[in-house]
């Protein structure tokens, strides 16, 4: 049981770390955006990281639904 909620943490922990580095990286694409904004490569850029981001929020949705 211990192990499991041990897990769980750690889980949790790194989701939310993930989350941040993505939003930092989402806030330098759209500051990138603003001096090129017609640049292809940072609009697809972009929809990799929102994408990242929705998984990520998923991530500790579920995690939260979980909790042990």
């Amino acid at each position: 049981m211990n192990n499991r909620s041990t897990l769980h943490q750690r889980q949790y922990k790194n989701a939310l770390i993930t989350i941040e580095k993505l939003k930092l990286i989402k806030a330098e694409i759209d500051f990138k955006l603003k001096s090129n904004p017609v640049c292809s490569h940072l609009h697809k850029d972009l929809r990799a990281i929102n994408l990242d981001i929705t998984i990520t929020q998923n991530e500790i949705e579920h995690l939260n639904e979980y909790e042990v």
